[in-house]
């Protein structure tokens, strides 16, 4: 009997909480069944540096036991860890779409890019702790990560090891992003990925599986309702009344996603006459530029037509060099600077904003949600004065964020995905949130619902039945 006992412990199907639980980034799920283990995304932790040390530690499994990666979608936090698994000995498959595929061709080098400046600079300025301070990965390790990348379609089953399979549908979100089904051993898990918002203008409006046993749901919004205010007005508004005070906008921009919507809006308000035809735009993250131009060649998963990803671009002027950057800063004409990164954690927008953040004339305008600890959710809740740099930049600018820009379902469009199951799963795991969003999004399905629905903790590992 005891043999009969541990041969059924062996072959169950375990899920642990590597990421994405207790907190809204570093997702990482496990999948284990006997000796095969599926990981269900594989993101960075950002944000407060109690999670961001969380990525020097080692995994509790070893990446070369790990048989496959499956992503939902190209963000950091849901595909950044990467080229550490691969660098750590993971030499399995990378199972994505063709959007997340390309554009993880452009985040991940640039990522490591961006690690490797940001040690430079803190060892040449000597204002780290640590001597001397290291990149987590280099842009070389993005690069061998790329090589195992596989490309899955939208609605067909993909073979996993196992067993399994993976059927891949539109999450909206971002260009790629899915919400992906896996079924093993009789069982079907649905993880959610991060769902986009219904009628966006330029993504598809998420899709919900007909069935799960058991389900993964994001909870970024999981307490709180968009604004319903239509975008392009509160843009004019914005912007008009910076460009009329002397000012610049400074727009910390998600640059996959959110850079190409704020062009796709900003076009339009030119061409009505809402905003002077005049006015400079400026695109100042080649990676956004680039994730611009993928966009455009994936016409079959998003919504515009041909003549609108003709047009794009507009008359944005694309930044290319670092020197073309620099001179924006000493241009004082009124303007508009989209420029990653969405957070402000990192990138050409951390030296546009100590420039103009001190400077009551000019308007500083997040798009979307601002992870705990970083420098955008400081500046949304009003700090006064932002670190960089190994200093301290006074905040004068006025501050906004366009929360009806956020790429990510809030509470009620979360509750109508949910409702496209044709039966309520044995238990709902509520991740990718802040502790009192999943809690708020917990207590609306089971009270609305009278779903089973559970917020895991960090490193927590169930035995699915």
């Amino acid at each position: 009997m005891s043999i009969v006992i541990a041969r059924q412990v062996l072959m169950s199907l375990k899920l642990t909480f590597l990421g994405g639980a207790g907190t809204v980034t570093g997702s990482k799920y496990l999948l284990e069944r006997g000796g095969d283990r599926i990981l269900i995304d594989c993101g960075l932790f950002q944000g407060f540096k109690a999670l961001r040390l969380r990525n020097w530690a080692p995994l509790p499994v070893q990446p070369s036991a790990i048989n496959a990666v499956v992503l939902t979608h190209a963000h950091l936090d849901h595909s950044g860890y990467l080229p550490l698994l691969v660098r750590n000995g993971f030499r399995g498959p990378v199972i994505a779409t063709s959007g997340t595929q390309d554009l993880c061709g452009i985040l991940l080098p640039d990522s490591g890019h961006l690690q490797e400046q940001d040690a430079d600079f803190a060892n040449r300025h000597k204002f780290s702790k640590h001597q001397p301070a290291l990149p987590l990965y280099t842009e070389q390790d993005a690069r061998d990560a790329l090589k195992h990348f596989r490309t899955a379609p939208f609605d067909r089953p993909v073979d996993l090891p196992g067993g399994a399979t993976a059927r891949f549908a539109h999450a909206g979100h971002i260009l790629g992003a899915a919400t992906v089904s896996v079924e093993w051993a009789g069982r079907t898990l649905v993880f959610s990925g991060d769902i986009g918002r219904y009628g966006d203008p330029l993504m598809p409006d998420p899709q919900t599986p007909a069935k799960a046993d058991y389900l993964l749901l994001e909870s970024t919004y999981g307490d709180r309702l968009h604004d319903r205010t239509d975008p392009q007005d509160v843009l004019a508004d914005i912007i008009g009344k910076t460009i009329r005070r002397g000012g610049t906008v400074v727009v910390p921009a998600f640059a996959v996603g959110r850079a190409q919507s704020l062009i796709y809006h900003l076009t339009r308000l030119k061409a009505s006459g809402r905003l002077p035809a005049i006015l400079p735009v400026f695109l100042d993250s080649p990676m956004a530029i680039d994730a611009t131009e993928i966009f455009r060649r994936h016409a079959g998963d998003q919504k515009l037509n041909r003549r609108d990803l003709h047009n794009l671009q507009g008359d944005t002027h694309y930044v290319h060099s670092a020197e073309e950057s620099k001179a924006l800063t000493a241009n004082p004409m009124a303007k508009v600077i989209i420029s990653a990164s969405g957070m402000a954690t990192g990138g050409r927008v951390l030296h546009h904003l100590r420039h103009y953040a001190p400077d009551p004339r000019n308007a500083i305008l997040f798009t979307g949600f601002q992870a705990g600890g970083t420098r955008g959710a400081a500046m949304v809740a009003g700090a006064d004065s932002i670190k960089m740099f190994g200093g301290y930049v006074p905040v004068r600018a006025m501050v906004h964020n366009l929360s009806m820009l956020s790429a990510h379902a809030d509470r009620d469009e979360l509750l109508r995905w949910t409702s496209g199951f044709r039966e309520r799963p044995r238990t709902t795991f509520i991740v990718h949130g802040e502790p009192q969003g999943a809690d708020a999004l917990r207590l609306a399905l089971a009270e609305q619902r009278q779903w089973n629905c559970v917020v895991p903790d960090h490193g927590q590992t169930v035995v699915l039945s």
